[in-house]
């Protein structure tokens, strides 16, 4: 088994936020506010797994976390300007930021119109471990990993489909764990709230943007 760590993509500048994300802590550090809300968001900017299998690690233990603060929920929709059949993409979104000011921590929820499925991307900055993925879990439940699908300058994604169900637990949940291995295969944790999520993710968008495509 390969056992590199995601430290490949770790050369200074900015990352290119092309896809919805988290961003959990680790030691090589995070994603500045401005990358994260500088770029437009779309459904297929980066390729999404469905049904990979779970690697099995064993963590030695837990890796406690600097504190976050969090982020209200926030729906936004993106659209082709001048375009009436072009379809909307709409993400609900959450943040967590050190104290620092710098976003540890970012949720996605990536919704296409007409769609049957959603989408869920999380960014991490690079130094996580990669094979095993991160582990989501709402409320308890049945945990499931979502792997890990490309690697930016100073960031790294995950993400899969997020079928209906999942989307329900989160409407209904009141917690959202994502599970992560660092380096010292050491497991660190996040907690974000899910009490406003079904509010937000239901209401109209709290803003939509639109964008322009040059034709020649």
């Amino acid at each position: 088994m390969n056992n590199r760590i995601l430290s490949l993509f770790a050369a200074p500048g900015c990352v290119r936020l092309v896809a919805a994300t988290i961003a959990l802590v680790c030691a090589s550090g995070g994603v500045t506010s401005a990358e994260v809300e500088r770029h437009a968001v779309t459904a297929n900017d980066v390729p999404i797994s469905e049904n990979v299998p779970a690697v099995e690690v064993a963590p030695r233990g837990q890796h406690q976390i600097r504190k976050l603060t969090y982020s209200p929920w926030r729906k936004l929709c993106f659209k082709v300007a001048r375009n009436p059949d072009t379809k909307i993409v709409c993400r609900t979104t959450i943040t967590g930021t050190w104290d620092t000011g710098q976003v540890a921590i970012r949720f996605d929820l990536i919704e296409r119109e007409g769609d049957a499925s959603a989408r869920l991307q999380i960014f991490v900055p690079t130094g996580l471990y990669l094979q095993p993925g991160i582990k989501r879990t709402v409320d308890g439940g049945s945990p499931v990993q979502v792997p890990y699908v490309i690697c930016l300058s100073n960031a790294c994604v995950a993400g899969n489909v997020a079928d209906p169900s999942f989307v329900h637990d989160l409407e209904s949940g009141q917690t959202l764990v994502l599970e992560a291995v660092n380096p010292n295969i050491l497991t660190v944790t996040a907690s974000l709230p899910l009490g406003e999520f079904a509010k937000v993710h239901q209401s109209p968008p709290a803003q939509v943007f639109e964008q322009n495509l040059d034709e020649e």
